[in-house]
């Protein structure tokens, strides 16, 4: 079964175990800054897709004290977690949090005339089942400015077994102990829905994204920049 990001224990733990779990952790969220920085206005709007616990909102939060954040996840677990991380940032007013899927994040900003400079999706895709992340993407699109561009960064599908054994070696040396770099290898059917890179950057120009490249690739984690 996959985790439950609903769950309380399941959040609790959720910011100790992500750094041993994801390479590169805080390198992705430098980058992340650098591109932004280069293409955003002084008071850009931003929209953060399952905001987590939040780690973007306070590294952001500190680098651009004029930009204004939607943080979303369907999670209310979650944004309550985000929401207390970020109390002690200066700025945490200019957070506005809303418990809501892509979907139904997308019809409140139609009605609402809402619109987004960039939207950033990290470590949130490949959650999303396979049949349904065009509409992932396609609801994300939707709410962006007509140059609008969409940063993401997701675990993609290995295309050879020994790839596994990287990630294992690797979430070794990051922390994890031998029987929970062993779990984490064994859970990966259950915990994400994975494509190919290729089949990524394909369905960002279906749902018609007219630029998409990979900014950054450690292991099989790809970063994505996409341009309406």
């Amino acid at each position: 079964m996959a985790k439950d990001f609903h769950s309380a224990n399941v959040v609790a733990g959720y910011d100790s175990h992500i750094r041993k779990l994801i390479p590169g952790y805080e390198l992705v969220h430098q980058q992340l800054n650098a591109i932004l920085s280069s293409h955003l206005p002084e008071n850009a709007q931003l929209l953060v897709v399952g905001c987590g616990t939040g780690y973007e909102l306070q590294y952001l939060l500190q680098q651009h004290p004029q930009w204004q954040f939607t943080a979303i996840d369907p999670s209310l677990n979650m944004l309550q977690q985000a929401e207390n991380n970020i109390q002690s940032v200066a700025g945490h007013e200019r957070v506005c949090f809303i418990q809501a899927d892509t979907q139904q994040f997308a019809q409140q900003a139609q009605a609402e005339n809402l619109q987004f400079d960039a939207a950033l999706s990290i470590l949130v895709a490949h959650f999303v089942p396979v049949a349904e992340k065009k509409s992932f993407f396609q609801d994300i699109y939707q709410t962006l400015k007509p140059t609008g561009i969409l940063l993401s960064y997701d675990l993609m599908q290995q295309t050879e077994n020994i790839e596994l054994h990287w990630m294992q070696n690797l979430a070794l040396d990051s922390g994890l102990t031998v029987l929970q770099a062993e779990k984490m290898i064994a859970r990966l059917a259950d915990d994400f829905h994975l494509i190919t890179a290729e089949a990524q950057r394909s369905l960002l120009t279906q749902v018609g994204f007219r630029q998409s490249k990979t900014y950054c690739q450690i292991m099989n984690y790809y970063g994505f920049f996409a341009q309406k």
